[in-house]
């Protein structure tokens, strides 16, 4: 059996990966006026250290999780990193019908895990 830190360095990665994305894709809402052509490099800018934990999260982490198992654990960590950026950095409260929906993909994600 692969010890704990098989199984817990590519989820790890992967949060680390999803607080990257997050910014890469929602962090220039705040900064409107800035031209679309500067938030798109800036964009690329940080997915690139999002693709440099991610990529090795995903191979690290298909030694021990398969690959639903680890898209699932994916979309688990989005929707978490999502939930903290929306009210910590883009003051967005979320609303009942969003913690709903959350926990409902969260639900789906984890049928991904039994066997």
């Amino acid at each position: 059996m692969p010890n704990l830190g098989a199984y817990l360095t590519p989820v790890l990665l992967l949060l680390a990966s999803n607080v990257f994305m997050t910014f890469a894709w929602y962090g220039h809402l705040k900064f409107k006026t800035s031209p679309i052509w500067i938030v798109i490099f800036a964009s690329w800018g940080i997915a690139f250290f999002e693709y440099c934990l991610q990529v090795p999260a995903n191979r690290l982490g298909h030694a021990v999780y398969s690959a639903p198992q680890l898209k699932g654990i994916q979309e688990i960590l989005t929707l978490v990193v999502f939930a903290g950026f929306s009210v910590w950095y883009l003051g967005e409260p979320l609303k009942w019908n969003h913690i709903a929906g959350f926990v409902l993909i969260v639900a789906a994600a984890f049928l991904i895990f039994l066997e």
